[in-house]
């Protein structure tokens, strides 16, 4: 099964639905297998005194709060069904986070295929509850998580009905510094909790998200955006969309590189044995009737002949016929 990969808009977009259909388009041309977006009501998500992360503060106006920033950020329900029906005439799997309870009763009405919990709602019991009760496939980001929280997370979800639960190791920081990545906590989760696992990727560059997939990892949900200059909480932290491209042909060719596991000569290589292994060969001109030495016969190229290996097997025997030089030795 292909590494699902998921192109995250988020709120990329920065409240037009015009910039969000482009970035639908590039997420196609770059071969996602999804494009996400994040679905909220501003004023039901956070407190009129509720300060920015410091990331935000870098990258968004000074003088704002995280209300009035993600009010600018915010679609309305109508242009979501609008960008649902544009990623099906695009033939790319829509995703959006809800994240309050109007929101995700609106998605429920577009019967996404999963849903997509993100780190910041693991620890909230009523949202989790809210989701499971919906029957569907589940990828939970687990930013900021310990693992007695995933735990706990992944206890009320199986509960309460979920489908399968996809496990996206994560660290929520944007970007992220590569000295926090802990991409071995990805293997830790799937060893203790026997749960499909994946990476949810902050970092800058691609190369992160296709260590994880040679790791093991099923899901990956990359940011991106149509610009890193325009102004906007992520932007600075996203691809731009050949580098997404770049990420999704890498992580295509990385999957395939990682075989089934058998250990035998793999096709393209078959032709070059006979040209880089070695036989026994005569070490000088040999007459029928002489024993074979350690003087007399030697290793060279090409591998047609006798095997090397059976060296011991060779020495003593007697010429059953002249060798020169540089002949392949029979018996």
């Amino acid at each position: 099964m292909s590494v699902y990969i998921i192109a995250e808009a988020g709120v990329n977009h920065n409240g037009s639905i015009e910039i969000a259909k482009e970035m639908v388009d590039s997420a196609k041309a770059a071969g996602a297998d999804c494009i996400k977006f994040q679905t909220f009501v501003s004023k039901n998500i956070v407190s009129k005194n509720a300060k920015k992360a410091e990331y935000q503060q870098q990258n968004t106006a000074a003088n704002e709060s995280q209300l009035e920033m993600l009010k600018k950020l915010e679609l309305s329900f109508e242009e979501f069904i609008e960008l649902n029906n544009y990623c099906r005439s695009k033939d790319i799997e829509f995703l959006s986070t809800g994240f309050d309870f109007d929101s995700i009763d609106f998605l429920s009405s577009l019967n996404m295929k999963r849903w997509k919990i993100p780190s910041g709602e693991i620890t909230n019991l009523p949202y989790l509850i809210k989701i499971a009760k919906l029957n569907k496939p589940i990828i939970l980001s687990t930013g900021m998580s310990t693992m007695e929280e995933i735990k706990d997370a992944l206890e009320v979800l199986v509960k309460y009905g979920a489908g399968e639960i996809t496990v996206l190791h994560c660290t929520t920081e944007y970007p992220t510094p590569y000295v926090d990545v802990n991409l071995s906590a990805m293997n830790t989760i799937k060893q203790e909790l026997n749960v499909p696992v994946g990476y949810s990727d902050h970092t800058k560059g691609i190369h992160i998200s296709i260590a994880a997939v040679a790791r093991g990892a099923t899901v990956i949900e990359k940011h991106f955006t149509l610009n890193r200059k325009m102004e906007g909480p992520d932007h600075k932290a996203s691809l731009e969309p050949i580098e997404l491209k770049e990420m999704v042909n890498a992580i295509r060719n990385t999957e395939v590189a990682i075989g089934d596991g058998n250990k035998i000569p793999a096709g393209s290589e078959l032709k070059n044995i006979v040209i880089a292994r070695k036989s026994i060969v005569a070490n000088r001109c040999i007459k029928k009737g002489e024993a074979f030495t350690e003087e007399n016969i030697t290793v060279k190229r090409p591998g047609n002949g006798i095997s090397p290996m059976k060296w011991f097997e060779v020495i003593g025997n007697i010429a059953n016929r002249d060798f020169e030089e540089d002949e392949l030795i029979d018996l």
